[in-house]
């Protein structure tokens, strides 16, 4: 495949439309397989640190991983992508997660909002959905992320009480839809994410130093959600219960693709209004109900299809469509090719 010039392996499925490329995360871990060793000025590692470049041919920067202790890691990032890049996500199984942007921004279509600037991301553990992050050509990007194990948290909560009680039903969901929360960063937050980017030890001190640290941004980030001061995605006009359940709204569609509720039995189920329904997914996803359950339906279908283990017939019932015309009809409208032609590997023509 021809990029900017270059020839990418043909084993990757990567697509690209105008000035935007598009990959899986397979691809991406591939390519960042076959990243140089970056080289950063005045940077010294220890020996649990881990520095890996950015592809050349995505752009520029480097990821810094170090695992602070069993079921916890720590990353920094430095980025800048030379186009505009969509990297898509299937669902997966979700650790206790949080990030917090010191530049830059990570957009998305549904599912979270764009994430930067004031906004951080705090996630429990359990089943995320599939989504798409977005990142702008030229823009760098900075963060500092942590991933913990949920064991490893819910052994500091074991005590008796409502706060631990709240907080373990809240963060802890095992095979269910993991909950996500987007706090204000405060000035606090900040101050603790750039100590941790610049820890003023080495060896084992700047370990412990550093683990301090991020229990301590645990600690806020804790404290902000038991006192339900940042509930999931605040949207104006859209009270935070009201958020929640077209949250739920969204799962229920995500996970009932071959046989979807009505509009009416849908907003029944998770207890709001069909006018509140659709004003919530405009809101917070910007699109219809419809379209959301469309745009899911078809992008399991290209996953299934680009795996090769279904025939075009079987793709169409396994995401709902009971007439193969209008599946096939849908599908050319959203991928720019057949269902035929994605199974037979060609790559899809976005406008």
């Amino acid at each position: 495949m021809q990029f900017n010039g270059k020839i990418i392996d043909n084993n990757l499925h990567l697509s690209h439309s105008s000035m935007t490329l598009i990959l899986s995360q397979s691809d991406l871990d591939e390519l960042h397989q076959q990243a140089p060793q970056p080289q950063v000025q005045n940077l010294v590692l220890d020996s649990f640190e881990r520095l890996e470049g950015v592809p050349e041919i995505l752009g520029r920067g480097y990821n810094r991983s170090m695992n602070l202790s069993p079921g916890m890691w720590l990353n920094f990032s430095d980025c800048q992508y030379h186009q505009d890049l969509m990297l898509k996500k299937t669902e997966h199984d979700h650790p206790i997660q949080f990030t917090i942007f010191l530049s830059g921004m990570v957009y998305f279509d549904d599912v979270h909002p764009n994430l930067g600037g004031t906004n951080s991301y705090f996630s429990g553990s359990g089943i995320s959905p599939a989504y798409i992050e977005k990142y702008r050509a030229g823009e760098r990007l900075t963060c500092v992320n942590v991933e913990i194990e949920p064991e490893l948290l819910d052994s500091f909560l074991q005590e008796e009480g409502q706060y631990s009680s709240d907080i373990q039903k809240l963060l802890f969901k095992g095979e269910d839809y993991k909950a996500s929360f987007y706090p204000k960063v405060t000035p606090a937050m900040r101050s603790l994410a750039q100590e941790l980017w610049h820890p003023p030890y080495r060896g084992a001190a700047k370990r412990m130093y550093l683990q301090g640290k991020v229990f301590e941004l645990i600690a806020m980030h804790l404290d902000l959600i038991a006192a339900d001061q940042q509930p999931i995605h605040t949207t104006p006009g859209l009270k935070p219960d009201t958020i929640t359940r077209i949250y739920h709204a969204q799962e229920i569609l995500t996970t009932q693709l071959e046989n979807p509720p009505s509009l009416c039995e849908l907003a029944q189920q998770v207890g709001v209004s069909v006018r509140t329904l659709q004003r919530g997914f405009t809101l917070l996803f910007n699109t219809t109900v419809v379209s959301y359950l469309t745009q899911q339906r078809l992008q399991k279908a290209e996953m299934l299809l680009r795996q090769g283990n279904y025939q075009v017939s079987e793709v169409a019932n396994i995401v709902g469509y009971s007439h193969l015309s209008r599946f096939a009809a849908a599908f050319k409208r959203q991928y720019g090719i057949t269902p035929s032609q994605c199974l037979a590997g060609k790559k899809a023509v976005f406008g």
